[in-house]
Parts: C-alpha cells; sequence; structure tokens
C-alpha cells in the first residue's frame, strides 16, 4: 500500500461521510428541529426590544 492508495481510500471514506451527513441534514425526521432552529433569531426580537427599552429609561 502506497501513498496513493491511502490518498484513494480517505477520499472515498470522505465522500461516503459528505453523502451521510447530507442524508441526516435533508431526513424528514429533522425537519422540526432544523424549522425550529431556523425561528431562533426571531423569538428574542420582542425580548430585546422591551430590554433595550428598559435600559434607556
Amino acid at each position: 500500500m502506497d501513498i496513493n492508495d491511502l490518498r484513494g481510500l480517505s477520499t472515498v471514506l470522505l465522500f461516503i461521510a459528505f453523502v451521510g451527513l447530507c442524508f441526516w441534514a435533508y431526513s424528514s425526521r429533522r425537519k422540526a428541529e432544523f424549522d425550529e432552529a431556523a425561528s431562533l433569531p426571531f423569538a428574542d426580537e420582542s425580548t430585546s426590544k422591551t430590554r433595550s427599552q428598559e435600559t434607556h429609561k
């Protein structure tokens, strides 16, 4: 086994890991979690406005 075999093997393993990550990210079981995470920046908007108004008084 030389360095080129090792490079080829690592490429194949990384490709398999990439495909697995894509399946994990786009699976329907994760949709609810990702939708919740996507709305997090907007959840604190009303709270942060109230805090900033209280500090300016």
